[in-house]
């Protein structure tokens, strides 16, 4: 080697060197040891700011006023409820893809309501991975996952296939339970249930009681409900029963203690009609999203652990409310009556038979094989359905199976194609205008229609993240991409999402043994 070659050899090395030690300000940052999903069923953006004079200091003011917050998201899919927004979030895709189109469809061979658990209470249905899945996927099995619910449909569809634990309260008795599947309760599980039940629910302090939000009555007295086991899911006592289980969970387990990142789905509950009570449970929720925070810095740092909380965005409506005294244009409209007359006029189209199997929630389901013995074009079949129905009082509009998978795109039907699987779904779903309800006599349902728009935020809190409000609409599918990014691993294989792309993260950093803020835009939120 010349003299010249080894000059250009050290120059080489050198320069690779100091690259090599200003790296790991940008790639050697560490993953969050934690991140912690929040699903809050039916909480709204207009009543968490309604009732900010009740809040302490470390709950909801701590996580708005220190997190990334997006106020204007979305469900990617038409009429979703818990079960459909849970798989949403935890797979990063709608329905269409993951296959929860509710809590309960019919069965195409049974013609009989199936739960989206199945009868195993497990995520038989699920046809996707989640974030939870992924987590266990690319660490070989090491990372901790913990879903953790008031309802069994949340518990088992934000966790997914291959959680550590998986734990929902039974309904009969108000303990904390799980299944075969997920196997046996851990000792955390266990010594929280050796708790004594919360029984009576009444305004957690006198200023509650004394702030009546809502115009309906005017002032009301302070309420005192004693409650049974089954009434507890549903109540403002479960949010401290979950953040304390939570709780349990990060002390009582080997949650966030090492360089892996492990993962604590929690579903809290904000749902009710208005009412004091309902006041009561977002301050309880405050309350115990404020020790649950204490508990997670106490125990593993919140600098260690990503947070992100979002809503179902659903809301309860009075099923009893009668319209027609204040002239609002209203009506039933009686989804098995409409079925039977679908199949009637089908009958005189084509000739005898039952074209018509069966109908749930605002679906109809049709007798494929019957209509293809009978050679008669679907396409055609599924035209005259559309035709017949939209003639019906009530009807706004009808989608068949033929439009959503083959007709035109547009805003408004790009929703209820997401919230369409061919799997589950019917033949033919109904909308209804605002103001009517969907009936069925099978199932028992009766379901007022509203088409307002409910505001509910996405949330991104701790591990460096600063404040910043986004206004910019966003959907929750994004949620699971934006948080595998975070912690470097694939997104759900159904996800065709990229993570959410605003945010510099400041994280500590560690160059030639000194630890140095850097301020690193790494483009994962």
């Amino acid at each position: 080697m010349t003299t010249k070659q080894g000059r250009f050899l050290i120059s080489l090395l050198t320069a690779i060197t100091v690259l090599a030690a200003a790296e790991p300000a940008a790639a050697g940052t560490t993953v969050p040891r934690l991140v912690v999903n929040i699903l809050v069923d039916g909480l709204r953006s207009d009543y968490v700011q309604a009732f900010m004079p009740l809040y302490g200091p470390d709950g909801f003011r701590r996580l708005i006023g220190q997190g990334l917050v997006y106020s204007q998201a979305e469900n990617p899919s038409a009429w979703a409820d818990h079960a459909a927004t849970a798989a949403t979030i935890s797979t990063g895709t709608p329905p269409s893809d993951h296959g929860i189109i509710g809590l309960r469809w019919t069965d195409r061979k049974t013609l009989r309501p199936v739960s989206c658990t199945g009868t195993n209470d497990s995520p038989q249905y699920l046809s996707v991975s989640t974030l939870g899945d992924e987590m266990k996927i690319a660490t070989n099995g090491r990372a901790l996952v913990y879903s953790i619910a008031p309802f069994k449909e949340c518990a088992i569809l934000t966790g997914g296939h291959s959680t550590d634990a998986t734990v929902w309260m039974d309904a009969r008795t108000g303990r904390w339970t799980t299944s075969a599947y997920f196997g046996t309760l851990p000792s955390w599980v266990r010594a929280e249930n050796n708790q004594t039940l919360p029984t009576l629910w009444k305004p957690l302090n006198e200023l509650v009681g004394n702030f009546n939000y809502f115009p309906s009555g005017g002032m009301k007295k302070p309420f005192a409900h004693k409650l049974t086991a089954n009434q507890l899911p549903t109540s403002g006592l479960v949010n401290e029963m979950v953040a304390r289980l939570a709780s349990t969970a990060i002390n009582g387990s080997m949650l966030g203690q090492d360089e892996i990142s492990d993962l604590l789905s929690l579903t809290f509950y904000a749902g009710g009609k208005p009412s004091m009570e309902l006041q009561d449970t977002y301050v309880r929720l405050d309350r115990s999203l404020a020790e649950l925070l204490q508990a997670i810095d106490r125990r593993i740092g919140l600098q260690n652990t990503l947070i992100a909380l979002t809503s179902t965005g659903t809301s309860e409506e009075d099923e009893n409310e009668d319209l027609r005294k204040y002239s609002v244009p209203t009506g039933t409209f009686d989804m098995k009556r409409s079925a039977s007359l679908l199949n009637m006029y089908l009958a005189a189209v084509y000739g005898q038979g039952n074209y018509v199997e069966a109908c749930y929630g605002r679906q109809i389901y049709l007798n494929r094989k019957f209509i293809e013995n009978k050679q008669i074009n679907l396409g055609e079949l599924l035209e005259r359905c559309q035709d017949f129905l939209l003639q019906l009082d009530g009807v706004k509009d009808v989608y068949t199976s033929l439009r959503l998978i083959q007709g035109a795109w547009t805003p408004g039907i790009s929703k209820i194609r997401n919230g369409y699987n061919a799997r589950t779904s019917g033949d033919i779903l109904i909308e209804v205008a605002p103001g009517w309800r969907y009936t069925n006599t099978d199932d028992q349902k009766n379901q007022q229609v509203r088409a307002t728009y409910i505001p509910f935020p996405i949330i991104f809190f701790g591990y460096g993240i600063t404040r910043e409000e986004i206004t910019t609409p966003v959907t929750i599918d994004y949620i699971a991409p934006t948080l595998s990014k975070a912690i470097r691993i694939r997104a759900p294989n159904g996800c065709k999402l990229q993570p959410l792309k605003k945010m510099a993260i400041n994280r500590l950093s560690q160059v030639n043994g000194d630890k140095h803020l850097v301020a690193t835009t790494h483009y994962i939120l």
